[in-house]
C-alpha cells in the first residue's frame, strides 16, 4: 500500500469519532466509489490519492451513504 498521510485536522475527527487508522486505511484499499478531486486528486470516502501518497483530509462513519455518493454522469 502508498504511504498513509493523514493530516492533524483528520486525526482530530479520527478520535473524536473514534474512527482507528487501521479502518481508514482498510477504506482506502477497498474504496467503493473514486471521484475525481482537485487538481490530481482522486477522492476515496475520507481520502485523496496523489502520485506517491494516500493522504487522508477528513474521516467519517456514516449509515446515509447516498449522502456523500456521486451519481454517474450519462
Amino acid at each position: 500500500m502508498k504511504e498513509l498521510d493523514i493530516i492533524p485536522l483528520a486525526k482530530r475527527k479520527m478520535a473524536r469519532r473514534g474512527i482507528p487508522k487501521a479502518w481508514v486505511a482498510e477504506a482506502l484499499r477497498n474504496a467503493d466509489q473514486i471521484v475525481a478531486g482537485r487538481g490530481d486528486r482522486w477522492l476515496r470516502n475520507s481520502g485523496a490519492e496523489s502520485v506517491d501518497k494516500f493522504v487522508v483530509i477528513t474521516a467519517y462513519l456514516t449509515s446515509d451513504i447516498k449522502r456523500y455518493w456521486k451519481e454517474k454522469s450519462s
